[in-house]
């Protein structure tokens, strides 16, 4: 390559190139290259025959540069000291980062200016190549990383310099007060987004998770925070949102919010979130977008036309909406049940397990679970999507998506070599028997006293013809049937342990190595859910023994039966966890809920499992006031206890 742009700046000056952008220190001398590549350059370079590509690529296969390019990594280290930040800014390095602090601090005299000086330069680069997308989020959280260091290496300076009076304040383009919201523990998007903002200059105070409503604002307020941010990742926090939203009304303040996590979407945000609220409230998608969204709200002159244009478009989505909502037929409950899945139950179809009753698998080996993590959803933590492996060709950022992928080996290689997790999981099959709409899961086969009893939800949208409306409950055997029937039960965790070495990242100013353990993590702990489901199937209870499916299929789920989770589509209603986990013992397993049934380790799944060839996933949707009533009842709740676990599935507004 050094040949190429050589022979081609050689040719270039003669036609007349007048001026040029070049790197001297990675330039070779034109008189200097070897007779042979220099035949070979210039046929490329001048099209001087047709096969010139690929005989100076099998040439290049003959050549070792790899010496000469090591010598040259470095030659950025004889720049000046602001270079040398800056570089090593864009590029990620931390090695010669606090010795180029301390020596700019020499230089500047002061900790505040070294960090409003060279470091703010460097970050505004990193700022406004990832806002032009020429860098990508894992290349910005390690350039924070970097930042980070460099501040730890100067606050000594800083906290003696203000001691004496020489410090003046220092500034930033503004304050955000973010938190997951109380009763959820995720917080991998909350803190890329704190990371990126902290990128470009913003002051980010970070609250962290299952922090209450009055806790968020009264430190908003204390801070003078200029921004509150709220994350989730679990549907109970759509309506913790909606109650810090009426809070902030409540207490007349005046800060814009914004709202942000997996469960959430600008729909949500403006029909339910926004009319609580009497000024700004904006969903924020990803971390990409969230520099530009908080700089035209602390804009002077973006601010007004800013707001304008989201509050417009939320009128609008409320509007369309519900004109949506008015086309949805829905059936009542009695009618959605008169059309539930009919299938002709006899005892020969159920599926004896061979194994029944609860199963422990404890500190389980991570070198079987990470055959079977899906790379998919890891890049998309990153903000880079595609399929895998192909993503390593994608041609904006498959060499990050390669270096990403490379770290994430190495870290996943320490986690199993040195015990950083513990993964373990509790299970069983039980006798269960369809009772209505609910599971009732017994003790003991043949036994008449139930153990627990799983209330479910029925899809109420009017169907096409041949289509039914669908339960849980449709896929296991009726107790008028007479036949006993089987229903598998997990949970699993692949966090435990995560805490200490968070506390070391946090320590090191490591935001980059944290991230990363926390997105192999949830990778780990889906990927034992997935190795545990293929054992049920094949071995304890065995009724896929001649199944031969490979990785990808089993992430296309062409496996028989389903595994659906509470708080998905089949199954909404989180509280039923709680259930769950009782059936399991799962809090003996450390495995824990939080009050709004949040799993702790954060890295948990849990979920049922049902064998029945018919069985498939599917949406329960919008439901109506009558099923409300009637799960209600069921569940020994108030109808406003109801209407708040499924607030996102009420085909009614509530008073």
């Amino acid at each position: 390559r050094e040949a190429i742009h050589s022979v081609f700046l050689y040719h270039a000056i003669k036609a007349g190139l007048d001026m040029g952008i070049v790197n001297p220190g990675m330039l070779q001398v034109y008189d200097e290259i070897p007779a042979e590549l220099l035949e070979y350059t210039e046929d490329l370079v001048l099209n001087r025959r047709p096969d010139a590509t690929d005989r100076i690529i099998e040439y290049s296969a003959t050549l070792d540069e790899v010496e000469k390019v090591e010598k040259r990594l470095d030659i950025w280290r004889e720049e000046s000291v602001e270079e040398r930040i800056k570089h090593a800014l864009i590029k990620g390095i931390t090695e010669y980062i606090e010795a180029d602090a301390l020596e700019a601090h020499k230089k500047y005299g002061l900790g505040l200016k070294v960090i409003e000086g060279p470091l703010m330069a460097g970050m505004n680069v990193v700022g406004d190549l990832f806002g032009d997308g020429k860098m990508f989020l894992p290349q910005v959280v390690k350039s924070a990383r970097v930042m980070k260091r460099a501040v730890a290496t100067l606050l000594p300076f800083i906290e003696a310099e203000k001691a004496s009076g020489k410090s003046g304040e220092s500034s930033s383009a503004g304050k955000i007060l973010m938190a997951t919201v109380k009763g959820d523990v995720h917080d991998i998007g909350k803190n890329i987004v704190g990371v990126v903002l902290g990128c470009n200059n913003y002051e980010v105070i970070d609250l962290g998770v299952m922090v209450p409503t009055e806790r968020i604002l009264d430190e908003a307020e204390k801070q003078k925070a200029d921004i509150v941010g709220l994350s989730g990742l679990i549907t109970p926090s759509l309506e913790e949102m909606i109650n810090v939203a009426s809070e902030m009304e409540r207490r007349h303040m005046k800060q814009p919010l914004l709202i942000g996590g997996a469960t959430t979407s600008k729909i949500h945000t403006a029909v339910k979130i926004e009319p609580a609220y009497n000024r700004s409230v904006i969903h924020v998608k990803d971390a990409s977008r969230s520099v530009a969204v908080v700089s035209a709200l602390l804009s002077p002159d973006q601010h007004e036309n800013y707001i304008k244009g989201v509050q417009e478009e939320y009128r609008n989505l409320r509007a369309s909406y519900a004109d949506a909502s008015r086309d949805i037929k829905y059936l009542s409950l009695e009618e959605a049940r008169k059309n539930a899945l009919q299938l002709d139950w006899k005892d020969g179809d159920i599926f004896k397990p061979g194994k029944t009753g609860l199963q422990v698998l404890t500190d389980y080996p991570m070198e079987k679970i990470a055959k079977y993590i899906n790379w998919i959803f890891f890049f998309t933590t990153w903000e880079l999507r595609g399929k895998f492996p192909d993503i390593f060709e994608h041609p904006d950022y498959g060499s990050e998506a390669r270096k990403l992928f490379d770290d994430a080996q190495e870290m996943l290689q320490r986690i199993i070599e040195e015990k950083w997790l513990t993964a373990n999981a509790v299970y069983g099959i039980f006798p269960t028997n369809a009772d209505g709409d609910d599971l009732v899961v017994y003790e003991a086969e043949n036994a008449k006293r139930k153990q627990i009893r799983l209330t479910n939800l029925r899809n109420q949208t009017l169907k096409e013809d041949g289509q039914s409306n669908l339960c849980l409950s449709d896929f296991v055997a009726p107790l008028s049937s007479g036949i006993s029937d089987y229903v598998g039960a997990f949970a699993v965790t692949a966090g435990i342990g995560i805490e200490a070495k968070l506390k070391e990242f946090e320590a090191d100013h490591d935001d980059y190595s944290a991230i990363m353990l926390k997105a192999l993590a949830d990778r780990l702990a889906e990927a034992f859910t997935e190795l545990l489901h293929e054992e049920i199937r094949k071995n304890d209870w065995g009724y896929a023994t001649g199944e031969d499916l490979d990785v990808n299929d089993l992430f296309r789920e062409k496996y028989k039966g389903i595994r659906p989770a509470h708080g998905y589509p089949a199954c909404p209603d989180h509280s039923e966890k709680k259930i769950l986990f009782e059936l399991l013992e799962a809090e003996k397993h450390d495995i824990h809920l939080t009050e709004n049934y949040s799993m702790v380790p954060a890295a948990s799944v849990s979920g049922l499992i049902f064998a029945h060839p018919e069985s498939r996933y599917f949406f329960v949707g919008k439901i109506g006031r009558d099923q409300v009533e009637d799960y209600a009842r069921r569940k020994n709740l108030s109808i406003k206890e109801v209407e708040s676990l499924l607030a996102s599935n009420l085909n009614y507004q509530t008073d």
